[in-house]
């Protein structure tokens, strides 16, 4: 199975906030801009393993800005760590008001973790990933030492057990 590139599999989807994603006062729930990040995430993950994928867990999922309707949200999913089956990664959303002439501004950040699943719903193989600088060197680190530190609770949960 060939290794693949970080920007083989990236994406950036944009939406616009519209009055059904809101509360009576104009603000986004924030689950309406999870299922955006949840979406692309799984857009990465689906074009690296090229199979089926289920979301295994969602780790830092930090709220900086409020969203309201009219706004801009744009989601940019990157792949982050690669394992067996399992695949990390990272998304930020970004909001922008379009009706004012500055910059988007980071509103979210959040890491997904998925699995690729064979047809019988059984985790399979995924490609390696393919590092080509030190930024994607460094978070590829940062994914695996996350992967091994939820590996270590998953064994300690169910010692308890």
């Amino acid at each position: 199975m060939a290794s693949k590139s970080v920007n083989h599999s990236q994406v950036i989807m944009s939406n616009v906030m519209l009055p059904q994603h809101a509360n009576p006062s104009g603000n986004v729930h924030g689950g309406e801009i999870m299922k955006l990040m949840d979406s692309a995430a799984g857009v990465v993950a689906r074009r690296h393993a090229r199979s089926n994928i289920v979301t295994a867990r969602v780790d830092k999922l930090e709220f900086h800005l409020p969203i309201h309707v009219g706004n801009v949200v744009t989601c940019y999913g990157k792949l982050t760590f690669v394992g067996r089956s399992s695949m990390e990664v990272s998304v930020t959303v970004t909001v922008e008001d379009v009706s004012k002439d500055e910059p988007a501004k980071t509103a979210l950040t959040s890491y997904f973790t998925l699995v690729a699943l064979d047809e019988n719903g059984r985790s399979q193989h995924v490609p390696s990933l393919e590092l080509s600088n030190e930024e994607e060197r460094r978070l590829f680190m940062e994914g695996q030492q996350r992967y091994q530190a939820y590996k270590q609770l998953g064994k300690k949960s169910s010692e308890l057990k």
